[in-house]
């Protein structure tokens, strides 16, 4: 038995399955529908039933209140249909729909670029041809069937002289993954991915200045859009919000002041929350998303693309819209970890 979706106002439609969650089955019939972790933990999936019925599964409060589950909200990651349905999603394009992959990669390289931040390069199938938009994720397979996910810091034209990618990758104490490639991972290792995955890329229809926002390793995809601009020769005004505790987490700093000199609309502004008197940093401080409200308190006329702590996420978009961001040009990757997955709820 299945059960069709369409999707307003684009008018596409999918199938779904029996128990079929629908992020799953529009991913699989090529329908670009918005979406970040796929575990009902960050609400970048969220959508409006317009009609039918649904089962919801299990998900964290904040990512679906209940009171935008009583106006008929649903996040269609962990979602599965009962009936027939009609939904309102704001980013249904057919761009966005590259072919997902799952392929062989191998560890070309691993550099360390900060005390916590490994960058790790993938060498992919040169006879496989992996197209991705700037921005976009993949997920590690592993062993035991688990997965994690990281953005690919690389633009993709880069695929056309050496095929593979960057990721940045934190240290997490205790992490399954990120304990290895920090401890044991070594060069040629081969390993397992999938994707590309996410609604997170560059909206390249809009005329609008941009405001890039990212929070530590959230760097890795405004770093692959500002690749991708450079490269298109898009020149809308860009400015770079990137933000960390202390200056060594702004791994990158060198690189994002070598495209600034490049880009004469490009430009940066570190934000460091928690110098110490050792850092002698004289730049700005405090809370990243809030030092944008203090450049432009009035953001009616911006577009925004966000990445990083869920945290920063969530406070820039309320803030945000406060000051007049149209909510429709906010675009954001939570880097959700395994601890905030953990943290669902029914």
């Amino acid at each position: 038995m299945s059960f069709n979706v369409t999707v307003q106002p684009s008018g596409r439609t999918f199938v779904a399955q029996v128990d079929e969650v629908l992020l799953s089955a529009a991913i699989r019939q090529g329908i670009g529908m918005p979406y970040g972790c796929k575990d009902g933990a960050c609400g970048s999936c969220k959508c409006k039933k317009l009609e039918g019925t649904i089962k919801q599964g299990t998900h964290q409060a904040k990512a679906l209140t209940a009171e935008e589950a009583a106006d008929g909200f649903i996040l269609t990651c962990c979602a599965t249909a009962e009936t027939d349905l009609v939904l309102e999603s704001r980013q249904v394009t057919d761009e966005s729909a590259f072919p997902i992959k799952k392929m062989p990669v191998r560890v070309a390289s691993l550099a360390k670029a900060s005390h916590d931040v490994m960058n790790v390069r993938l060498q992919l199938p040169a006879a496989d041809v992996f197209k991705y938009h700037a921005g976009q994720y993949v997920e590690f397979l592993l062993r035991d069937g688990d997965r994690r996910a990281y953005s690919m810091g690389t633009a993709p034209h880069t695929q056309l002289e050496n095929p593979g990618v960057e990721l940045h990758i934190r240290h997490m104490p205790g992490g399954k993954f990120t304990d290895h490639v920090f401890s044991a991972m070594k060069e040629k290792e081969i390993l397992r991915i999938e994707g590309p995955f996410g609604s997170f890329y560059l909206r390249e229809d809009s005329d609008k200045p941009m405001v890039l926002l990212a929070s530590g390793t959230g760097f890795a995809p405004i770093k692959a859009i500002i690749e991708h601009m450079q490269f298109k020769g898009i020149t809308r005004p860009a400015v770079l919000y990137w933000g960390g505790r202390r200056p060594a987490d702004l791994y990158m700093n060198d690189w994002v002041n070598s495209k600034v000199a490049e880009m004469p609309n490009f430009t940066y502004v570190p934000v460091i929350s928690d110098a110490l008197p050792e850092d002698a940093w004289a730049g700005r401080t405090g809370f990243v998303h809030n030092a944008v409200l203090q450049d432009i308190p009035d953001m009616s006329g911006y577009q925004v693309y966000a990445c990083g702590a869920p945290i920063v996420v969530d406070s820039a978009q309320a803030a945000y819209i406060k000051a007049g961001l149209p909510e429709e040009e906010f675009y954001a990757d939570s880097f959700v970890t395994e601890k905030d997955k953990a943290q669902a709820t029914a």
